[in-house]
This record gives structure tokens, C-alpha cells and sequence, in this order.
């Protein structure tokens, strides 16, 4: 069925329930930044693929709301759609509640499947629609109507990650989350967010691609914790640890009526950006409830030593096989015939060797030339292209090792490249490696560090319309808040820089239809020097892969530049070399050689 059909399906029943507007979000019942096949309904109904992304279906349009990562590639999957395209965040184009404020008419109704929208966003809608005298409805998934052949949920089983990775037990968890609890006087915290739950209980599964995240809810009080989830999934072992620590099971979906039964004498700690709208709604309306971020987000996101040792154990692993990867690419473009998507197969067969491979950490990025210049572009049979000499090739892949997740770009000159591609990779160069030396105070946010990594580009009246950095989840989300690299202020990514995080450093450069070039490591924030101005921070770099040499045009390089180029080089052979045979070792010389 085409995209238009199925747009008209949808408005028959918007027009059976009453509906003048219907809004499709990038999104599960747990506010997932990615998502299981059974979810992808924005997917199903616009055909942009891509992992943000939110459409509204009224009686006339269809528009799709994106981000800058994505434009290119949104604009050429729904050609000929009808539907239309929205570029959030640039000028003549409004933002989705605007549309959703000029669209609707007066005593409209807005429509939603409550359990995909966040708490907030509901109460913005509601927003719009009291001040049209209008209506929500939130019970209906329309999109399952029309969607006759709708993947089912996940059945893959769970597993446990042990001390020797965690760092923590599942007692001291709940512990410190119970302490924050009281912080809030709070006696009751529901947690729907699918990465701060299997944190919380040492769990993982394998309910989305490429994350290891289980389908689940749990609703922490001060004796005990109830997990909604599919019990199929949970060995005998499993459940007999969580029943030690207190932890009940119940079916997935209970939840819904469940919450309806809590005491009005419960106090509730919820996130309001976290907790689904139907959830939020189902509460008692007589408990006094708690808004505030999930204590689990700090938590987790500031790593223990434990999980700081074994996710530089698995960085030095990727690094050791995009190594292998760059010089196998960079020796045989010209002698046998690799594709974007053969080339992916190809580092990940590296990657296993280093053993304690699980799977990619979220879909690879494998990318020749001018699908380079789509920040997220996705190879598939029908786009896969040979790598040949005298163009860029860029991957931006991750591993999942037991030891924890990686995030890795790079892009590498394949034969003699054009001297305008070498000075935007140099540029991009440039910029990692200023960000990386970073110095600063605690409580700087990375808001405040951007312009190190932005101000090559801006002198040249240049820009990359993505963040700069992300924190990366140990085998959880590949993107991890609540700290980052980006200039423009998300609140969910602006928490003050903290030890023992691990955010990625990744620049680029974009021309549509020419090439694109990312250079991505990630960095460990780590205490420095504390005097009477107070505690000093700086960055450890944990991922150690060359930047091609072949790409690098020195002659804008200041002294300093070289330098640090030259020391970041220094320091991937020393941690590398140990893991090659004499022939990559050699290899890697040259690559790392000081210039």
C-alpha cells in the first residue's frame, strides 16, 4: 500500500472518531529515542525512516517534523508522498505545536495515542487545544487499524550483566535511588524509561535493534519493586535474583490499571518527560505527585570505575579493529570490489576477532562520497554503492562488547582526494582535537565548550547542524543524556560536566551531493587540579584510530595543531601497536608519523 493510501486510511477513521488533527511521534511506550519494528508508526505513515521525526495528519496535509540530521534524507523518502516536510529548528518554518496553533480550528479535537507521547508534550497540547476549546483524545492507536501486517512485540529473553561489568549491585542501586526518593519525599517512583530500568536491575535484553534494552516498567516503593514485563523473557535464575531483592513480576501491560489502585497517601516521583500521557493520566488524582528527572539519569550516566575500566577495555578493542578496518579499506579499494554495506561486514568481522562482541550499538553509518553528506544515512541493497579511489569513505560505527559500548568516526581518503576535501577535513581535524584538550571548571556544561570545536567553522562563516557530542550508555542507548556538546540549550543534554562521564567529540562538515566528513572519539571528563579557584576538569581520549594522514592539508595547521595531532597520534600507536603483527605495526608507523 502506498504512503497516500495509507494517509487516507487514517483520515476515514480520524473523520469516524471526530479528529481533525492526528499526531504520530518517533516513539514507544517508554519515550525510547529509538525504537522495536512494532513501533515505527511515524515510519508507516510518511516512509522517512529516520530515528527522529514526528508527523500530524489532518483532513488536508501530512507534514513530517525533523532535525537537521536528517533533512536530506527525509526530503528523498517522502517524494511524491504527499507528504511535507518541516526542517525544525530553521527560519520559515514552524515549529509543530505553532502548526498544530494555526491548524486547528476552534472546538477541534486533537488525537493521539496517549501511550506514545510524554507527559509534557500532553500538557503543551493541552495547551493549544483549551485555548481553542477543544478536546483531546488519547485512546486511540489509529495507526494499528490500518496497519494489517504490524511486527509483534519482542519475546527475546533477558540477561544479566555481572559485577565484574557493573561495578554495582542491584541492592546498592535501589538503595541510592531511595535515598534520592526521600530526598524528594517521595514514596513512590514509576519508572517507564527502558535504559533506567535495566541499569537499575543489571538487566539487558534484545527488544530493539542494536540495543540491548528490555520492554519493561517498574515501580520502585521503599520495601519493594514491581517489574512489568513479559515473564517469557526471565529465566529461573533471573527471577530468583530479583526476588532477593525484592523485585515482583508482573504481565507488561498491567501497569495501566494497576496505578489506578495507589493509595492517595503515596507521594510520586515521576518524570514528566519521561512518563507516558496515558500512564500519567491513569494516576490517582488525589496523590501528591513529584516532578523532577529520573535520579537514575545522573546516576548512570556518571560511570563507576568499574564500568570507566571496561569501557576503555572496549574502546582499545574497536580501536584495534578500525585499525585493521582503515588499512584493509585504504589497501584494497582499488583490487577487489567493496560496497558501503560489504565494508560494514567487513569491520564487524574485525570486531569479533577482538572477542566478547555482542552487536553493533546502534545501525552503522557506512557512507561513500555524497552519501556521506547525509548525516545519518543508512546503506541498503537498493542504495549501496562501490567504494573507488578518489573520493571520501565515512563509518560511524559502534560496538557492543560485554566490556561495554563504543562510538567511533571516522572517514578516510581512498587514493588521492581533491584539495577542497583535505582542507574540510583538516578543518574537522582541527576541531576534534581543540575540544579534546579542553580545560575547565567544574560546573561548566558543554554548552559553555562548544565554540572550541565550532570556531574553526564560524571563522569561515561554516556550520554542522548536529550536536557536537553525546553521552554514551554502557550497553544502553548509544545516546545518553543529561550532558553534551552543542551550542544551542536542550535542557535534557545541559547538566554540568561530572567525572566519570563519557560523551563523544565528533565535528563534521556537509556539502549536499558532494561529500560529508565526521571525525568522532570519545572522551572520558575526568578531575584535574583542584586549588583555590576550585576543581579543574579535562578530557581523556579512549578512542585511539588514526586520522588519515592522506586527508590532512597541513598548511592550515597552526604549530599547536600539529602538535596536537602529533600527540594523539603518538599515543594511538602505543596503545595499539601492542595488538598488531609486524606488517600492521609497520603500517601503523606511517600512519601515525609525526608531521
Amino acid at each position: 500500500m502506498k504512503i497516500s493510501e495509507r494517509i487516507a486510511e487514517l483520515r476515514v477513521l480520524m473523520k469516524e472518531k471526530n479528529i481533525d488533527a492526528y499526531v504520530v511521534p518517533t516513539a514507544d511506550f517508554h519515550q525510547s529515542e529509538y525504537v522495536g519494528e512494532h513501533f515505527k508508526a511515524r515510519k508507516f505513515i510518511t516512509g522517512f525512516s529516520g530515528s527522529a521525526g514526528t508527523a500530524v495528519i489532518t483532513a488536508d496535509e501530512a507534514r513530517l517534523w525533523t532535525d537537521g540530521r536528517y533533512f536530506i534524507q527525509a526530503a528523498k523518502q517522502i517524494e511524491g508522498t504527499g507528504v511535507e516536510l518541516m526542517k525544525m529548528g530553521e527560519p520559515g518554518f514552524p515549529t509543530l505545536n505553532e502548526y498544530l496553533e494555526n491548524t486547528l480550528p476552534e472546538n477541534g479535537v486533537l488525537g493521539f495515542d496517549g501511550r506514545v507521547v510524554a507527559t509534557g508534550e500532553g500538557e503543551g497540547y493541552e495547551a493549544i487545544v483549551n485555548a481553542k476549546n477543544g478536546s483531546i483524545v488519547y485512546e486511540y492507536d489509529l495507526i494499528d487499524k490500518i496497519w494489517t501486517d504490524r511486527p509483534a512485540l519482542s519475546e527475546k529473553p533477558v540477561f544479566e550483566l555481572g559485577i565484574e561489568y557493573t561495578g554495582e549491585t542491584v541492592a546498592s542501586k535501589l538503595a541510592r535511588i531511595r535515598t534520592e526518593m526521600k530526598k524528594a519525599c517521595a514514596t513512590v517512583h514509576i519508572l517507564t524509561t527502558l535504559d533506567d530500568i535495566c541499569w537499575t536491575l543489571n538487566m539487558r535484553g534484545d527488544d530493539i535493534d542494536f540495543f540491548p534494552l528490555v520492554l519493561s516498567y517498574a515501580v520502585i516503593e521503599m520495601d519493594k519493586v514491581i517489574l512489568y514485563i513479559n515473564e517469557s523473557k526471565l529465566s529461573d535464575e533471573i527471577k530468583a535474583h530479583f526476588a532477593a531483592d525484592g523485585i515482583e513480576i508482573r504481565p507488561y501491560n498491567d501497569i495501566y490499571e494497576d496505578v489506578k489502585s495507589i493509595d492517595e497517601k503515596e507521594v510520586l516521583l515521576i518524570d514528566p518527560a519521561k512518563l507516558n500521557y496515558s500512564l500519567y493520566n491513569n494516576l490517582p488524582a488525589g496523590c501528591k505527585k513529584v516532578a523532577a528527572s529520573n535520579p537514575e539519569i545522573i546516576f548512570k550516566a556518571m560511570k563507576n570505575d568499574v564500568e570507566v575500566e571496561n569501557m576503555k577495555k572496549a574502546n582499545l578493542k574497536d580501536s584495534v579493529a578500525h585499525v585493521r578496518f582503515m588499512k584493509w579499506v585504504k589497501e584494497n579499494v582499488n583490487k577487489e570490489v567493496i560496497t558501503e554495506m560489504s565494508a560494514s561486514d567487513k569491520l564487524d568481522e574485525f570486531r569479533k576477532e577482538m572477542g566478547n562482541f555482542i552487536r553493533p550499538s546502534f545501525e552503522p553509518i557506512s557512507s561513500y562520497g555524497p552519501h556521506a553528506a547525509m548525516c545519518h544515512y543508512t546503506s541498503s541493497p537498493e542504495t549501496d554503492v562501490q567504494l573507488k579511489e578518489g573520493d571520501i569513505f565515512l563509518t560511524d560505527t559502534g560496538a557492543g562488547f560485554w566490556e561495554g559500548s563504543t562510538d567511533i568516526t571516522r572517514t578516510y581518503a581512498l587514493g588521492e582526494i581533491p584539495a577542497k576535501t583535505k582542507e574540510f577535513f583538516t578543518l574537522v581535524a582541527i576541531a576534534n582535537l581543540h575540544l579534546g584538550e579542553a580545560r575547565f571548571l567544574h560546573g561548566t556544561t558543554g554548552m559553555v565548550l562548544d565554540i572550541l570545536t565550532r570556531k574553526p567553522f564560524w571563522d569561515r562563516d561554516l556550520n554542522f547542524n548536529h550536536g557536537t557530542g553525546h553521552g554514551v550508555g554502557y550497553l544502553l542507548n548509544i545516546h545518553e543524556g543529561p550532558a553534551g556538546f552543542r551550542w544551542t540549550y536542550r535542557p535534557h543534554e545541559s547538566h554540568t560536566l561530572e567525572k566519570g562521564m563519557i560523551i563523544t567529540n565528533e565535528p563534521g562538515i556537509y556539502f549536499e551531493g558532494e561529500f560529508g566528513i565526521r571525525l568522532e572519539n570519545e572522551l572520558l571528563c575526568c578531575e584535574g587540579t583542584k586549588n583555590e579557584y576550585g576543581q579543574f576538569m579535562h578530557f581523556e581520549a579512549i578512542t585511539f584510530v588514526p586520522f588519515d594522514l592522506d586527508a590532512i592539508d597541513t598548511s592550515i595547521m597552526t604549530a599547536h595543531d600539529k602538535e596536537l595531532l602529533n600527540n594523539y597520534h603518538k599515543e594511538v600507536f602505543e596503545k595499539v601497536s601492542p595488538f598488531l603483527n609486524d606488517e600492521e605495526k609497520a603500517w601503523l608507523e606511517k600512519y601515525t608519523r609525526a608531521i
